[in-house]
């Protein structure tokens, strides 16, 4: 795997035709903006039940954004509105200038479980969304190879799902999400279900690939340390109905590495998650 703390002169390398850049050198453009997002499932014979009471935050170009709040908050349902998967009741939701009202083909999904297709190879599962849009070519063969190989699957093309550990399928879902460049990478709770130690190694490996493909990432997650560690910001989720409760900024130099969890600015950050949670005072 390559190393993405060394040092990185002018010539930017490329993975797949993207100049691979690190978080720090991503433009901070505006890229997506969401306001007043409000969300309120219909009932049948019953009032409507509201999962968002209101939500407002952007997202900048390249930035890695994790929404964090407790179990039922309404973070997943957000996610699925910002990925045009359902529909928000009111408010603006925009990517790219575009609202948001559909699934879109430039953005990619990565969900807690891999939900691979078992009666195809590691390789045919990762080039799935591009054989979709009708863009299997020899480039997007050569950029899934690239990303099987920048998360340590090269030699596992030609397995099947059932041949390799949960973390491994979960490496094969983020490259299948990564592999037709999407603008917008929307991850919900995707290591969630992994063992402890297997959850910080694809937590090093998601900054790894950031860096290379300067992707912009939405994240929902459970876990207060995860958010501190992966993310540019911290949008923290009232309980249901949703509210934003505190955005954190943190501002934790890349490369990140395990050590940063022990810091004093680390602990300070996950006490003000804490707080905005109503964990602690």
């Amino acid at each position: 795997m390559i190393d993405s703390t060394a040092p990185r002169g002018p010539e930017q390398p490329r993975l797949g035709g993207a100049t691979i850049v690190s978080p720090a050198d991503s433009p901070r453009r505006a890229f997506g903006r969401f306001e007043n997002v409000h969300k309120a499932f219909k009932r049948p014979g019953q009032t409507p039940l509201t999962a968002i009471e209101t939500v407002t935050f952007d997202l900048q170009s390249g930035q890695l954004i994790s929404l964090l709040g407790p179990s039922g908050c309404g973070k997943t349902t957000f996610l699925r509105i910002a990925a045009g998967l359902i529909p928000k009741t009111s408010g603006i939701v925009e990517i790219n200038g575009a609202e948001v009202e559909r699934p879109q083909p430039d953005f990619g999904m990565v969900f807690q479980q891999p939900n691979l297709m078992p009666w195809r190879t590691v390789l045919k599962n990762v080039l799935f969304p591009v054989e979709i849009q009708g863009d299997a070519d020899g480039r997007a063969v050569q950029r899934a190879a690239e990303l099987l190989s920048l998360v340590g699957l090269s030699g596992f093309e030609h397995s099947y799902p059932a041949q390799l550990s949960g973390g491994m399928q979960q490496r094969v879902a983020l490259c299948r999400a990564l592999v037709h460049q999407p603008k917008l990478l929307l991850m919900d709770e995707p290591f969630g279900a992994l063992d402890e130690l297997t959850r910080m190694e694809m937590q090093d490996l998601l900054l790894d690939i950031r860096a290379k493909t300067g992707a912009t990432l939405m994240l929902v997650t459970h876990s207060i340390s995860e958010a501190v560690y992966l993310s540019d910001r911290v949008a923290v989720f009232s309980p249901r109905p949703a509210r934003i409760a505190d955005v954190i900024a943190v501002d934790l130099p890349y490369p990140r590495r395990p050590e940063a969890r022990y810091a004093p600015e680390f602990t300070e950050l996950e006490h003000r998650a804490s707080r905005a949670l109503g964990i602690t005072r």
